[in-house]
């Protein structure tokens, strides 16, 4: 007769999330495992830190910084309540190589407090992952070395993925100075 020993919740969560747990239980707001697509939500205030625990432990090493960018919860009343009222998610993709794994990384910003710390001290690829972010959704990210415009001109007025942007359609497009190079 062999007795079959029950896991418990910490031994069937993925190394990445006890790793992260033991570190920054305070911080981490939720955990999902959705079709096997592994993301951790977590504040603001620990996400550099949390990026440079995850990138540089040696059982961890999410050395590749695949993308960086950024949803508008604007007309999204459940998402909005469930994390006090940020109205932006800002959304790291990672991934290891060392263990063939992928992490999505998501921190709520709310749109009084668009600042975010910059990651392109840790991965020089964030530089325009996340200048594309800025242009597109109007999120600073603190000590960017060349926080600028990347995909529209530097007088463009708005930012185009924001769900409050306005679909002017033919007039917008007339106007738009195709021929104007950033500087």
């Amino acid at each position: 007769m062999s007795e079959e020993k029950e896991e418990t919740p910490e031994e069937q969560q993925p190394l990445v999330v006890q790793k992260a747990q033991e570190k920054y239980s305070d911080a981490i707001l939720e955990v999902s495992d959705a079709r096997g697509e592994l993301t951790i939500v977590v504040r603001k205030d620990v996400i550099h830190g949390l990026m440079e625990f995850l990138k540089n432990s040696p059982e961890l090493v999410y050395d590749y910084l695949v993308d960086v960018t950024a949803v508008d919860y604007s007309l999204m009343e459940d998402v909005l309540t469930k994390y006090d009222y940020a109205r932006f998610m800002v959304v790291y993709h990672l991934y290891s190589h060392k263990n063939r794994a992928r992490l999505r990384v998501k921190v709520p910003v709310h749109e009084k407090e668009l600042h975010i710390p910059s990651m392109a001290s840790l991965w020089r690829a964030a530089n325009w992952l996340e200048r594309e972010t800025y242009d597109m959704f109007g999120i600073t990210f603190d000590n960017h070395p060349d926080l600028r415009r990347i995909l529209m001109p530097d007088d463009y007025e708005g930012h185009p993925l924001r769900k409050d942007y306005p679909l002017r359609g033919r007039g917008e497009r007339e106007s738009f100075n195709f021929e104007r190079q950033n500087a």
